[in-house]
């Protein structure tokens, strides 16, 4: 079974082509693909197979490590267009794919970058089914409670600001994210994004914030693209509430989210991360283009015995 391992601000999935699977991907063998000693160690698979109609290239399944399935990943959606574009699958700059989220068109803009058109966004979702139309709550974990904005951005997101850089730093994500990740509010657990503004937004440079990622089925990670564009839409949000004088002003956000941003580009956020910076743009109707790189690490290949303890693996 032949793969490339990718990796995008440290987020690293490895690629398979669904003709080279001699399985079912179930639960079991993909945490045993995924696990750093005894597998090829990821982050998760990204499985590629034909596309469905014409009017895409591929369809996108994705996988995090622990054996559950994802709807999207900002990463690995990046790393997944650009093999498909490094390996033959289309020679176009802009297509599209499908991916359990729905379709998501990208845009490549160089050697290893692309813009990616990630839909709109929503602020109340089944995700989370008691939250008011502004996606605005109250949760308690470790000890405290904790105000937080819920977007849908083809997975749950919990978005949560934070006052300055060292309470940031300081949080044990570790003890504090799987508490918030399967909080009885989120009933298909949620991704949590831990925030706080670094720059506002100038005349010509957008605004910048400081997030850490704890994503669902995984963990802290370096990075997440999902997570970065939950945060930065948090952050736009919350900004415009505060323009405004009233957490009320939240609802009204999706019709003006960025107005004053100047030349940055509406609602445009540089997310800095673990791993590395992306860039967020929101759109007036909530939708989302993430711009970022991703490059190959290496292919290989499994071996016949590895092979082998995956089909016994259930």
């Amino acid at each position: 079974m032949n793969f490339e391992k990718w990796q995008a601000l440290g987020n690293d999935y490895l690629i398979v082509e669904r003709s080279e699977l001699p399985f079912t991907l179930t639960p079991a063998r993909i945490r045993l693909i995924c696990e750093g000693h005894f597998g090829a160690g990821a982050d998760g698979v990204l499985l590629l197979g034909p596309a469905e109609d014409d009017q895409t290239v591929a369809t996108l399944q994705i996988y995090n490590p622990d054996g559950s399935r994802a709807e999207l990943s900002g990463n690995g959606a990046r790393e997944a267009i650009l093999y498909l574009r490094q390996r033959g699958w289309t020679d176009r700059d802009t297509f599209t794919i499908s991916t359990d989220a729905g379709p998501i068109t990208p845009q490549i803009t160089g050697p290893d970058t692309c813009r990616v058109d990630m839909g709109i966004a929503a602020l109340a979702s089944a995700n989370y089914p008691s939250g008011a139309p502004d996606g605005h709550g109250q949760l308690t974990a470790g000890g405290r409670s904790w105000s937080f904005q819920h977007i849908a951005i083809g997975n749950p997101q919990c978005a949560i600001a934070l006052a300055g850089l060292q309470e940031l730093e300081a949080l044990d994500l570790a003890a504090l994210g799987p508490p918030i990740e399967g909080h009885e509010l989120f009933p298909n657990r949620t991704n949590v994004s831990f925030y706080t503004e670094l720059s506002a937004a100038g005349p010509q440079a957008p605004a910048r914030i400081r997030a850490r990622i704890f994503e669902r089925g995984v963990g802290e990670t370096l990075s997440s693209g999902t997570g970065a564009s939950g945060a930065a839409i948090a952050y736009l949000l919350a900004t415009h509430a505060g323009a405004t004088g009233s957490a009320g002003g939240r609802r009204d956000a999706a019709a003006a989210v960025g107005d004053d941003k100047g030349g940055a580009g509406t609602g445009a956020v540089e997310v800095e991360l673990e791993g590395g910076t992306l860039t967020v743009e929101v759109d007036d109707d909530l939708r989302v283009h993430l711009t970022g790189w991703a490059r190959p690490v290496f292919s290989g290949r499994m071996s016949d015995e590895f092979i082998k303890e995956l089909h016994e693996t259930e």
